[in-house]
Protein backbone atom coordinates (compact mmCIF):
# COMPACT_ATOMS: atom_id res chain seq x y z
CA UNK A 1 0.00 0.00 0.00
CA UNK A 2 1.32 3.57 -1.08
CA UNK A 3 0.65 6.06 1.40
CA UNK A 4 1.58 9.93 1.19
CA UNK A 5 -0.07 13.15 2.65
CA UNK A 6 -2.17 14.71 0.12
CA UNK A 7 -1.33 18.93 -0.49
CA UNK A 8 -3.59 20.04 1.85
CA UNK A 9 -1.86 18.28 4.45
CA UNK A 10 1.43 19.08 3.48
CA UNK A 11 0.27 22.80 3.34
CA UNK A 12 -1.21 22.39 6.68
CA UNK A 13 1.90 21.35 7.82
CA UNK A 14 3.84 24.23 5.85
CA UNK A 15 1.79 26.85 8.01
CA UNK A 16 2.27 25.32 11.35
CA UNK A 17 5.86 25.55 10.42
CA UNK A 18 5.53 29.16 9.54
CA UNK A 19 4.11 30.29 12.61
CA UNK A 20 5.74 28.16 14.85
CA UNK A 21 9.36 29.29 13.39
CA UNK A 22 8.26 32.94 13.65
CA UNK A 23 7.47 32.44 17.32
CA UNK A 24 10.24 32.40 20.24
CA UNK A 25 9.52 28.71 21.35
CA UNK A 26 13.19 28.48 23.19
CA UNK A 27 11.90 31.70 25.27
CA UNK A 28 8.22 30.27 25.85
CA UNK A 29 9.26 27.31 27.03
CA UNK A 30 11.52 28.56 29.15
CA UNK A 31 9.39 31.21 30.66
CA UNK A 32 6.76 28.58 31.11
CA UNK A 33 9.69 26.33 33.09
CA UNK A 34 9.69 29.37 35.76
CA UNK A 35 6.12 29.87 35.99
CA UNK A 36 5.13 32.49 33.30
CA UNK A 37 3.00 30.80 30.85
CA UNK A 38 1.78 34.16 29.21
CA UNK A 39 4.20 33.91 26.13
CA UNK A 40 3.24 29.99 25.82
CA UNK A 41 -0.41 31.06 25.88
CA UNK A 42 0.04 33.16 23.00
CA UNK A 43 1.67 30.37 20.98
CA UNK A 44 -1.55 28.68 21.77
CA UNK A 45 -3.81 31.19 20.33
CA UNK A 46 -1.58 31.04 17.06
CA UNK A 47 -2.36 27.12 17.26
CA UNK A 48 -5.85 28.34 17.46
CA UNK A 49 -6.36 30.39 14.73
CA UNK A 50 -4.53 27.44 12.70
CA UNK A 51 -7.58 25.27 13.56
CA UNK A 52 -4.91 23.12 15.27
CA UNK A 53 -6.84 22.99 18.40
CA UNK A 54 -9.98 22.77 16.40
CA UNK A 55 -9.09 19.98 14.85
CA UNK A 56 -10.36 16.15 16.72
CA UNK A 57 -13.55 18.41 18.03
CA UNK A 58 -17.41 17.66 16.12
CA UNK A 59 -18.72 20.08 13.93
CA UNK A 60 -21.28 20.53 15.76
CA UNK A 61 -18.96 22.42 18.31
CA UNK A 62 -17.41 24.37 15.48
CA UNK A 63 -14.74 22.13 14.94
CA UNK A 64 -13.30 20.28 12.36
CA UNK A 65 -13.63 16.86 12.93
CA UNK A 66 -10.59 16.02 11.22
CA UNK A 67 -9.18 12.44 10.50
CA UNK A 68 -6.21 10.93 13.00
CA UNK A 69 -3.92 11.48 10.18
CA UNK A 70 -4.57 15.44 10.20
CA UNK A 71 -3.92 15.13 13.48
CA UNK A 72 -0.78 13.28 13.38
CA UNK A 73 0.39 15.82 10.75
CA UNK A 74 -0.05 18.65 13.38
CA UNK A 75 1.30 17.33 16.62
CA UNK A 76 4.17 16.11 14.84
CA UNK A 77 5.15 20.00 13.99
CA UNK A 78 4.11 20.51 17.66
CA UNK A 79 6.82 18.00 18.66
CA UNK A 80 9.56 19.74 16.68
CA UNK A 81 8.68 23.20 17.47
CA UNK A 82 8.64 21.60 21.63
CA UNK A 83 5.22 24.03 22.29
CA UNK A 84 5.21 23.85 25.72
CA UNK A 85 1.73 22.52 27.58
CA UNK A 86 -1.10 19.85 27.76
CA UNK A 87 -0.53 19.12 23.61
CA UNK A 88 -1.68 15.89 24.00
CA UNK A 89 -4.16 15.78 26.05
CA UNK A 90 -5.94 18.88 25.37
CA UNK A 91 -5.75 18.62 21.16
CA UNK A 92 -6.02 15.17 21.26
CA UNK A 93 -7.59 13.18 24.01
CA UNK A 94 -10.05 15.65 25.59
CA UNK A 95 -11.98 16.21 22.69
CA UNK A 96 -13.10 12.65 23.09
CA UNK A 97 -13.77 12.76 26.39
CA UNK A 98 -16.21 16.28 26.01
CA UNK A 99 -17.67 14.75 22.60
CA UNK A 100 -20.88 15.56 23.77
CA UNK A 101 -20.16 18.40 26.14
CA UNK A 102 -20.81 22.11 25.09
CA UNK A 103 -17.69 22.95 26.35
CA UNK A 104 -16.07 21.22 23.25
CA UNK A 105 -16.82 24.65 21.37
CA UNK A 106 -14.32 26.38 23.95
CA UNK A 107 -11.30 23.56 22.93
CA UNK A 108 -11.92 24.61 19.39
CA UNK A 109 -11.90 27.56 19.52
CA UNK A 110 -8.35 27.93 22.01
CA UNK A 111 -10.31 29.25 24.77
CA UNK A 112 -9.99 26.11 27.18
CA UNK A 113 -7.04 24.36 27.50
CA UNK A 114 -7.59 21.14 29.46
CA UNK A 115 -5.16 18.76 31.69
CA UNK A 116 -6.25 14.77 31.75
CA UNK A 117 -5.59 11.83 33.96
CA UNK A 118 -5.96 8.58 32.99
CA UNK A 119 -4.37 6.13 35.51
CA UNK A 120 -2.66 3.82 35.63
CA UNK A 121 -0.35 5.12 32.57
CA UNK A 122 -1.19 8.40 33.03
CA UNK A 123 -1.49 9.03 36.72
CA UNK A 124 -1.16 12.33 36.77
CA UNK A 125 -2.45 15.60 35.26
CA UNK A 126 0.54 17.86 33.41
CA UNK A 127 0.27 21.44 33.16
CA UNK A 128 -2.74 21.33 35.43
CA UNK A 129 -2.02 24.87 36.68
CA UNK A 130 -2.45 26.09 33.49
CA UNK A 131 -5.32 24.68 32.39
CA UNK A 132 -8.88 25.95 32.28
CA UNK A 133 -10.67 22.10 32.95
CA UNK A 134 -9.12 19.16 34.53
CA UNK A 135 -10.35 15.59 33.91
CA UNK A 136 -10.17 12.13 35.23
CA UNK A 137 -10.58 9.32 33.25
CA UNK A 138 -11.16 5.57 34.02
CA UNK A 139 -13.36 2.30 33.31
CA UNK A 140 -16.23 4.71 35.14
CA UNK A 141 -16.28 7.29 33.32
CA UNK A 142 -15.16 10.66 33.31
CA UNK A 143 -15.53 12.95 35.69
CA UNK A 144 -13.69 16.45 36.53
CA UNK A 145 -10.54 16.80 38.60
CA UNK A 146 -8.96 19.03 41.42
CA UNK A 147 -5.29 19.31 41.80
CA UNK A 148 -3.65 18.31 44.53
CA UNK A 149 0.22 18.22 44.98
CA UNK A 150 2.73 19.43 42.23
CA UNK A 151 5.77 16.88 41.20
CA UNK A 152 8.71 17.82 39.00
CA UNK A 153 9.52 16.48 35.58
CA UNK A 154 12.54 15.81 34.17
CA UNK A 155 11.35 18.02 31.34
CA UNK A 156 10.93 21.40 33.64
CA UNK A 157 8.37 23.06 31.57
CA UNK A 158 5.91 19.60 32.09
CA UNK A 159 4.95 20.16 35.72
CA UNK A 160 2.58 17.03 36.67
CA UNK A 161 -0.29 16.98 39.64
CA UNK A 162 -1.77 14.75 41.44
CA UNK A 163 -5.39 14.79 40.67
CA UNK A 164 -8.31 13.62 42.97
CA UNK A 165 -12.09 13.21 41.04
CA UNK A 166 -14.80 15.46 41.85
CA UNK A 167 -18.80 15.88 41.10
CA UNK A 168 -20.90 13.61 39.01
CA UNK A 169 -19.06 11.16 36.33
CA UNK A 170 -20.15 11.12 32.74
CA UNK A 171 -19.85 8.21 30.07
CA UNK A 172 -17.24 8.89 27.19
CA UNK A 173 -15.28 6.45 25.03
CA UNK A 174 -12.05 6.34 27.38
CA UNK A 175 -10.09 3.47 25.71
CA UNK A 176 -10.10 5.77 22.21
CA UNK A 177 -8.93 8.63 24.44
CA UNK A 178 -6.23 6.50 25.61
CA UNK A 179 -5.61 5.60 21.88
CA UNK A 180 -4.81 8.96 20.71
CA UNK A 181 -3.09 10.45 23.87
CA UNK A 182 -0.92 7.68 22.63
CA UNK A 183 -1.14 8.10 18.85
CA UNK A 184 -0.29 12.17 19.94
CA UNK A 185 2.33 11.43 22.05
CA UNK A 186 4.40 9.63 19.37
CA UNK A 187 3.90 11.96 16.64
CA UNK A 188 5.80 14.53 19.06
CA UNK A 189 8.35 12.54 19.73
CA UNK A 190 9.05 11.93 15.57
CA UNK A 191 8.53 15.74 14.83
CA UNK A 192 11.34 16.20 17.94
CA UNK A 193 13.62 13.29 16.96
CA UNK A 194 13.41 14.93 13.55
CA UNK A 195 14.02 18.19 15.34
CA UNK A 196 17.37 16.92 17.45
CA UNK A 197 18.73 15.29 13.79
CA UNK A 198 18.08 18.53 11.71
CA UNK A 199 20.02 20.68 14.63
CA UNK A 200 23.11 17.91 14.57
CA UNK A 201 23.48 17.65 10.98
CA UNK A 202 23.53 21.51 10.65
CA UNK A 203 26.23 21.86 13.86
CA UNK A 204 28.15 18.56 12.62
CA UNK A 205 28.62 21.13 9.35
CA UNK A 206 30.20 24.36 10.94
CA UNK A 207 32.13 23.00 13.98
CA UNK A 208 35.58 22.15 13.36
CA UNK A 209 38.02 19.76 15.32
CA UNK A 210 41.65 19.60 14.49
CA UNK A 211 41.60 21.42 11.06
CA UNK A 212 38.39 19.81 9.71
CA UNK A 213 34.36 20.00 10.39
CA UNK A 214 33.60 16.99 12.38
CA UNK A 215 30.81 16.45 9.65
CA UNK A 216 33.70 15.19 7.47
CA UNK A 217 34.34 12.13 10.00
CA UNK A 218 33.15 9.03 9.27
CA UNK A 219 32.14 8.53 12.98
CA UNK A 220 29.88 11.58 12.98
CA UNK A 221 28.29 10.42 9.66
CA UNK A 222 27.30 6.94 10.61
CA UNK A 223 25.56 8.45 14.10
CA UNK A 224 23.70 10.86 12.09
CA UNK A 225 22.73 8.50 9.59
CA UNK A 226 21.61 5.73 12.25
CA UNK A 227 19.10 8.60 13.65
CA UNK A 228 18.31 9.62 9.96
CA UNK A 229 16.95 5.71 9.28
CA UNK A 230 15.30 5.47 12.44
CA UNK A 231 13.09 8.75 12.19
CA UNK A 232 11.98 7.54 8.74
CA UNK A 233 11.17 3.88 10.11
CA UNK A 234 9.18 5.44 12.94
CA UNK A 235 7.28 7.62 10.96
CA UNK A 236 5.36 5.56 8.19
CA UNK A 237 4.40 3.28 11.95
CA UNK A 238 2.89 6.93 13.47
CA UNK A 239 0.98 7.24 9.97
CA UNK A 240 0.13 3.82 9.68
CA UNK A 241 -1.52 3.84 13.14
CA UNK A 242 -3.30 6.73 12.66
CA UNK A 243 -5.02 5.07 9.46
CA UNK A 244 -6.21 1.98 11.48
CA UNK A 245 -6.14 3.27 14.72
CA UNK A 246 -5.72 -0.34 16.32
CA UNK A 247 -4.10 -0.70 19.75
CA UNK A 248 -1.61 -3.23 18.73
CA UNK A 249 -0.28 -0.44 15.79
CA UNK A 250 -0.15 2.44 18.07
CA UNK A 251 1.67 0.72 21.14
CA UNK A 252 3.97 -0.55 17.99
CA UNK A 253 4.57 3.04 16.77
CA UNK A 254 4.64 4.30 20.33
CA UNK A 255 7.64 2.20 20.89
CA UNK A 256 9.40 2.84 17.73
CA UNK A 257 8.77 6.61 18.22
CA UNK A 258 10.71 6.44 21.41
CA UNK A 259 13.37 4.68 20.30
CA UNK A 260 14.18 6.79 17.45
CA UNK A 261 13.48 10.32 20.14
CA UNK A 262 16.10 8.58 22.25
CA UNK A 263 18.74 7.49 19.89
CA UNK A 264 18.54 11.42 18.47
CA UNK A 265 18.78 12.89 21.45
CA UNK A 266 21.79 10.46 22.58
CA UNK A 267 23.90 10.95 18.85
CA UNK A 268 22.46 14.68 18.94
CA UNK A 269 24.14 14.85 22.39
CA UNK A 270 27.45 13.18 21.48
CA UNK A 271 27.69 15.75 18.43
CA UNK A 272 27.00 19.03 20.38
CA UNK A 273 29.46 17.82 23.65
CA UNK A 274 28.69 19.05 26.75
CA UNK A 275 27.34 22.39 25.32
CA UNK A 276 24.12 20.79 24.21
CA UNK A 277 22.75 19.86 27.84
CA UNK A 278 23.54 23.38 29.38
CA UNK A 279 20.42 25.24 30.30
CA UNK A 280 21.16 28.34 28.00
CA UNK A 281 21.33 25.90 24.71
CA UNK A 282 18.24 25.44 23.04
CA UNK A 283 19.00 21.71 22.45
CA UNK A 284 18.54 20.82 26.13
CA UNK A 285 14.91 21.82 25.64
CA UNK A 286 14.43 18.90 22.99
CA UNK A 287 16.75 16.40 24.90
CA UNK A 288 14.66 16.66 28.19
CA UNK A 289 11.29 16.94 26.08
CA UNK A 290 11.95 13.56 24.70
CA UNK A 291 12.73 12.09 27.96
CA UNK A 292 9.83 13.08 29.27
CA UNK A 293 7.67 11.88 26.45
CA UNK A 294 9.24 8.67 26.08
CA UNK A 295 7.71 7.75 28.92
CA UNK A 296 4.33 9.51 28.82
CA UNK A 297 0.95 7.95 28.04
CA UNK A 298 2.93 4.49 29.09
CA UNK A 299 6.26 3.62 28.84
CA UNK A 300 8.04 1.30 26.03
CA UNK A 301 7.71 -1.98 28.48
CA UNK A 302 3.40 -1.25 28.13
CA UNK A 303 3.05 -1.05 24.78
CA UNK A 304 5.78 -3.43 24.19
CA UNK A 305 3.47 -5.45 26.18
CA UNK A 306 0.24 -4.72 24.29
CA UNK A 307 1.94 -5.47 20.85
CA UNK A 308 2.57 -9.10 22.60
CA UNK A 309 -0.31 -9.52 23.32
CA UNK A 310 -1.94 -9.14 20.08
CA UNK A 311 0.35 -11.69 18.14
Amino acid sequence: MEFALDEQQRDFAASIDAALGAADLPGAVRAWSAGDAAPGLKVWEQLANLGVTALMVPEQFDGLDASAVDLVVALERLGHWCVPGPVTESIAVAPVLLADDDRAAGLAAGELIVSVALPPDVPRAVNADIAGLVLMAGEGGVTEAHTGERHESVDPSRHVYDVAATGASWQADVACAYQFGVLATAAQLVGAAEALLAGSVEYAKQRSQFGRVIGSYQAIKHKLADVHIAVELARPLVYGAAVTLQPRDISAAKVAAGEAGLLAARSALQTHGAIGFTQEHDLSLLLLRVQALRSAWGTAEVHRRRVLEAL
